[in-house]
């Protein structure tokens, strides 16, 4: 059976009802610990199957980034008999993660409230949704770019004066995912002592605005409100992209010491007591003036050279790597940040622990590749597998 056995989370069985990004994301970070993870698709598949090019054998590099260590079975909910399907998978899990629409589990009889909750009481049911079921928004889809551009994100990025930007990660869809983790977790812990699941409302929206920090905090005190600084920093000068004689590079100091040793390092020790730049909000309220002294020693320097000899010096310096860089860095090799397994090579989990690491334990599935395996697991009879899948309940290839 795959993803048991090892890790912080053997033993524990997830049934995966998510498509796209957030919701798989959070449920290979389970089963990269151990985590017996059953993703259950619809007869189309998770349409990030499709979301390529590149692809390797069908499957988009997109949905092998993020469903490895599962388990696939095909299985149209729309019919009663998907439904009882799903109901006997259900006996003796541990965790539902779904997004659907709100609403959608309702109607076909089997929300947590109304149903899940009394049947199944240990069951964590997470919902991820776009803006959850109730307020202004509530039940009405959500997408990352569009919850990026509600919550603020299109805002604060990008140079100033620049048009409102999209964020080049989808890092909504991916905290949530985040969060949602850190949700099922805290569950668990909880129903060691109650022994009672709950239901976890996860959206989009909130996690997006509980994102927005500093800007949303520097707003209901300050009243301002944030637009784009381009690479720098709204609340630290100088942190910031600077050009060198070769290259850009990024420089951060924090502090008041950081920035004195960066003027050493850089033979400009007459800036540690210019009254523009003693302290913090000198340097934030007066950066333009920074960078432009900064960089008029910079450009005569050799940015390959300064930036791991401002490392040394214990200053935050680095280069700015274009993705390919970035995935054959020796540091990314040696943190096991990009794994390799025949053709499969994707990024590894970032979550070290010592005594139960994770691991790659399958690759991602093809779709309904377990869906015989994975019914004869819930003790279905042969003659029951053959009837489902002669009447397409139960999927082994797309529709």
């Amino acid at each position: 059976m795959s993803s048991t056995g090892f890790g912080s989370l053997a033993g524990k069985r997830v049934i995966d009802l998510t498509r796209v990004l957030g919701g798989p994301y959070c449920t290979q970070i389970l089963a990269d610990h151990g985590a017996e993870v059953i993703k259950v698709e619809p007869p189309r598949g998770d349409e990030t199957r499709d979301w390529g090019p590149p692809f390797h054998e069908g499957d988009a590099a997109y949905f092998i980034g993020v469903n490895r260590n599962k388990r696939s079975i095909g299985l149209d909910l729309t019919t009663e008999r998907g439904r009882d399907v799903l109901l006997k998978m259900l006996e003796g899990a541990d965790i539902l993660v779904e997004n659907f629409k709100p609403g959608t589990m309702e109607k076909w009889g089997l929300g947590y409230q109304e149903v899940l909750a009394d049947r199944f009481p240990g069951l964590i049911h997470c919902r991820i949704s776009g803006f959850g079921s109730d307020g202004p928004l509530g039940g009405f889809p959500g997408y990352d770019a569009i919850i990026q551009a509600m919550a603020g994100w299109f805002s604060v990025n990008g140079e100033q004066g620049s048009a409102p930007t999209r964020l080049g990660l989808a890092m909504v869809d991916m905290g949530t995912g985040l969060y949602s983790t850190i949700a099922i977790l805290m569950a668990l812990a909880e129903r060691q002592q109650s022994g009672l699941g709950q239901y976890l409302d996860m959206t989009l929206f909130d996690c997006a605005v509980s994102l927005m920090h500093p800007h949303i905090v520097n707003y209901n005190l300050s009243g301002r409100i944030p637009g784009p600084t381009g690479n720098a920093h709204p609340n630290i000068s100088p942190y910031d992209t600077f050009r060198t004689g070769t290259v850009d590079i990024f420089i951060g100091a924090g502090n008041n010491g950081a920035f004195a040793k960066l003027c050493v390092e850089l033979n400009r020790p007459d800036l540690i007591d210019d009254d523009r730049f003693v302290n913090n909000i000198d340097r934030v309220n007066n950066r333009d003036a920074l960078k432009q002294e900064l960089e008029s020693t910079l450009r005569n320097m050799d940015g390959n050279e300064l930036f791991p000899r401002l490392l040394n010096a214990g200053l935050a310096s680095g280069p700015i790597y274009n993705t390919e860089q970035v995935v054959n860095h020796p540091h990314t090799r040696h943190r096991q940040m990009t794994v390799e397994q025949g053709w499969y090579r994707m990024t590894g989990t970032p979550i070290k622990m010592s005594r139960t690491p994770g691991k790659i334990d399958s690759l991602p599935p093809g779709y309904g590749q377990h869906s015989r395996e994975i019914l004869r697991q819930f003790d279905f009879s042969d003659t029951e597998i053959d009837s489902l899948i002669a009447a397409e309940t139960v999927l082994e290839k797309r529709k």
